[in-house]
């Protein structure tokens, strides 16, 4: 099946100009990753190819058939399915294989056909287990894969994916890329991967660069991240963290590839340096990690716990215990970082420390005083203790993101001069212009929604800034600016921040201490240092290390002499600087 777009373009009622003229062709049974910053036109062009959006100019060819023609769109979606970035908004049934169902009943499939299609599909996903499961009880990994399940039970000759694993754990989003890949090879399935994780696309065919409706790059992985350094920067993305790392070298004056992609290739990048600068010491392996990485003393916790237990659904067979007896100290002032698998309990417990959930047993302490002691307590600690939620744009109501923001200040009874104060101040802390103020939220894009969730917390002046995954979804560049507008907000303001983050990247970066939860329970915790040095224990609990912690490990088993606790790429840098 060939599908081919001709000068393609589309603009959206507010006059933005999504696409801006794209040509491309795809070959059948190929693997391509797209890449492109939030508002590139990427999920635009993807819905364009399968018929959920007609042009606004130009053609998508999909077998000879026009998407243009009504008569053409049930059969293009037969041959090109899509999934989306969030597998609840396409799971309709209250069982796994009645949702895989679904796709071939509206084809007016026979239902015999239906059920050989459904049996299949979930074996090809390694769901046959959990076909009369509820999939809302399901984790975010297993969700996905159900989603992809509906689709490949459609028969469909290329199937899209927006993001697929934006929202996963490492574990979820490994499932997820290993059903993907093995749709591509063992079907020939074209596959068209839309993903802001540049781990995911080194391993396509191809790599497709949009940015602002216009495609800026088009090659293999090696090709994009290795010649096209510069197009990418502008274009908002970063390369891979092998890459950058190599690239770090590179200009501290290191002769090095730059054009290794995985890390046994980077790896084996620097240990070549290594061996012709004659400091490859198999037998000298330092055991040692980095200064600084203990915590500094923040005197007493701002909020704690002990033996804290939740069920949820108590009495039903659907009771599940989501939190089994925690004990937590968050020093004053600290940034620290949660991690841990989809369901181990991490959102439960969060949504705790400002009283939105009340344990069934143990005891939660604000500044030492009981959180539920009674009701103004509880009232108390919802201005004190700000949390913004996985989908912070889900938060948005208001007419105007100045009201929205000044939502909260408002309901604390200040004066309209305080409240005008807290909204500029929060706002620029958000990374939020004035000229955005008087917008409406749904009118701004993906990053700019997630800021005014952000920013109508930061209003209230929290204590305690607790964020569960606030840069999912968020391009490089987002990414990036949304953790240094955090940073920032954290040193100016002395508050306390908590961010809950599948990215060991992100987490590394960030947390001075790291709390890692594992069926409801906090399993590790300590400086990343300390946490990441347990890598076999992390993996086994279905999360991983950093990448440069990986490269670094990876150098030791090659003999080199350096520490196993790097976890960032200066870190990285410098010992590779001793060494070469």
């Amino acid at each position: 099946m060939t599908i081919e777009t001709n000068n393609l373009k589309y603009s959206y009622d507010t006059g933005d100009d999504a696409l801006k003229g794209v040509t491309l062709g795809f070959e059948p049974g190929s693997f391509i990753a797209v890449l492109g910053h939030n508002g590139s036109g990427k999920s635009t062009f993807a819905k364009l190819l399968n018929a959920l959006l007609e042009p606004g100019g130009g053609t998508v060819y999909v077998d000879g058939m026009t998407t243009s023609d009504p008569n053409s769109i049930l059969p293009i979606r037969q041959r090109v399915g899509m999934v989306f970035q969030n597998p609840d908004n396409q799971l309709v049934a209250s069982i796994v294989e009645d949702d895989v169902a679904f796709g071939p009943e509206n084809l007016g499939v026979p239902p015999l056909e239906i059920r050989k299609r459904v049996e299949e599909a979930l074996a090809n996903v390694r769901m046959t287990a959990y076909a009369e499961h509820a999939p809302h009880l399901l984790s975010g990994g297993q969700k996905q894969r159900v989603a992809i399940a509906g689709i490949l039970a459609c028969l469909p000759k290329c199937v899209i994916l927006d993001e697929p694993t934006a929202m996963l754990d490492p574990k979820g989003r490994d499932e997820v890329l290993t059903t993907i890949h093995e749709m591509n090879r063992k079907f020939g399935i074209t596959v068209i991967l839309i993903t802001h994780h540049m781990r995911e696309a080194v391993d396509s065919d191809r790599v497709i660069v949009f940015s602002d409706g216009l495609v800026v790059a088009d090659g293999t992985p090696r090709e994009i991240f290795s010649t096209k350094l510069e197009v990418l920067q502008k274009a908002g993305i970063d390369p891979p963290e092998t890459v950058k790392l190599l690239q770090s070298l590179r200009a501290k004056g290191l002769h090095v590839t730059a054009d290794a992609l995985t890390v046994d290739e980077c790896a084996s990048a620097i240990a070549i340096l290594a061996i012709a600068n004659n400091s490859y010491q198999i037998s000298n392996i330092r055991d040692g990690g980095l200064d600084g990485g203990a915590v500094r003393d923040f005197g007493e916790p701002v909020l704690s716990c002990k033996k804290l237990r939740y069920t949820y659904s108590v009495g039903t067979p659907f009771e599940f215990e989501a939190l089994a007896g925690v004990d937590f100290e968050l020093p004053k002032g600290i940034f620290a970082g949660i991690i841990g698998q989809t369901g181990s309990g991490k959102s439960t417990f969060i949504q705790h420390l400002n009283g939105l959930l009340k344990p069934n047993a143990g005891t939660i302490l604000l500044n030492g005083e009981d959180l539920h002691r009674d009701k103004v307590s509880s009232l108390a600690a919802k201005y004190k203790v700000g949390l913004v939620f996985q989908y912070p744009e889900y938060q948005l109501f208001e007419e105007t993101v100045y009201k929205d923001i000044a939502f909260g200040p408002k309901n604390m009874n200040l004066s309209a001069e305080e409240i005008d104060i807290r909204v500029r101040e929060a706002a620029s802390f958000a990374g939020l212009t004035d000229d955005l103020l008087d917008k409406s939220p749904f009118a701004l894009s993906g990053g700019q929604k997630r800021r005014v969730a952000i920013a109508g917390v930061i209003a209230m002046r929290p204590e305690v800034l607790i964020l569960d995954e606030p840069s999912a979804g968020l391009d490089p560049i987002g990414r990036r600016d949304l953790l240094s507008n955090l940073r920032e907000y954290h040193k100016s303001t002395g508050s306390t921040v908590l961010l809950v983050s599948h990215s060991m990247d992100e987490i590394a970066e960030t947390a001075e201490r790291i709390y890692v939860f594992n069926e409801g329970k906090i399993e590790i915790s300590g400086s990343p240092s300390e946490v990441f040095a347990n890598a076999e224990r992390l993996r086994a609990i279905g999360l991983d290390i950093p990448e440069v912690t990986q490269i670094a490990l990876k150098l030791r088993s090659l003999g080199l002499s350096v520490p196993a606790n790097i976890y960032t790429i200066d870190d990285a840098v410098r010992e590779i600087l001793r060494l070469c």
